[in-house]
């Protein structure tokens, strides 16, 4: 997992860049100016810098580290950050989790409506939510001790291998994400980032937060207050919505003893079970 403890901003002409170090202040400057005269001596040269260069998928994340979970030997097995619109996000160095889009259930038309056709319901499938349950079962069924706990999201399911560790480099990986049609953004984070992610709380604009909070490091003391008023916007908000919900498990109910105390941060904290809409 990639989260340097130092961040510095530069600029280079028409080129701004971030550098990072775990080492020192000092040493992030460097880095950060080193980067701004790179990128100001390629757009000289008629380039144009990478589309997602400071968040996907091949930088390390500079979101605060707000939260560690260690395993029985000390070791950090997991930690909670904060990302850049504002979301608590779970990072894990072994706990698979698989991010799966979907589209939204069709709904019916006017016409449909005045025959009496109703709105999807909540906590019904869709036939896309049925196809990927399809293929995780098909999984299990091609990879025996294998389960699955899948959890509805706002825009789709996520997977979370219950009964065992993964290194996200580890080829199975990346078997099983292909088989499950995961994210092609999230299969390349896990892999450059070597971490798996889950959000673990809303998502602001889906609860009618339209405002963006400044992004870490604040520039000064004036950043940081917005920041702490715009969380407490965003906080009671969260209170009335869940993040995930948990539709099935796939395989057996057992949860890898490593995993469990991931796996009870997860589900708390995305409010699972609790019945409020998600966001």
């Amino acid at each position: 997992m990639r989260f340097p403890a130092f961040w510095s901003r530069a600029k280079s002409g028409p080129a701004a860049a971030w550098g990072w170090s775990d080492t020192s202040p000092e040493e992030a400057r460097a880095a950060a100016a080193d980067r701004a005269a790179q990128i100001a001596a390629g757009i000289r040269a008629g380039q144009r810098p990478p589309r997602h260069a400071g968040y996907y998928p091949d930088r390390p994340f500079r979101e605060p580290v707000i939260r560690e979970l260690a395993d029985a030997s000390g070791e950090v097995a997991a930690l909670v950050s904060r990302n850049a619109y504002g979301a608590e996000i779970l990072n894990t160095s072994d706990a698979l989790f698989a991010d799966i889009d979907l589209p939204p259930p069709p709904r019916p038309g006017f016409l449909a409506r005045l025959l009496g056709a109703r709105e999807p319901v909540r906590g019904g499938t869709s036939p896309a939510e049925d196809a990927a349950l399809a293929r995780a079962a098909q999984w299990v069924s091609a990879h025996p001790g294998w389960s699955w706990r899948v959890y509805r999201t706002a825009g789709g399911l996520r997977l979370l291998a219950g009964h065992a560790t993964f290194d996200p480099a580890d080829p199975v990986v990346a078997q099983a994400f292909e088989q499950l049609a995961v994210d092609p953004l999230y299969r390349r984070l896990c892999s450059a980032q070597h971490c798996f992610r889950a959000r673990l709380t809303p998502k602001p604009w889906r609860m009618g937060i339209r405002s963006i909070p400044p992004r870490w490091p604040w520039a000064g003391a004036a950043e940081e207050r917005a920041f702490i008023a715009w969380d407490r916007a965003y906080r009671a908000a969260a209170a009335r919505h869940a993040t995930c919900e948990l539709v099935t498990v796939v395989g057996s109910r057992d949860v890898h003893p490593r995993l469990r105390d991931v796996v009870g941060l997860h589900d708390a904290a995305c409010r699972v079970g609790s019945g409020l809409p998600l966001a």
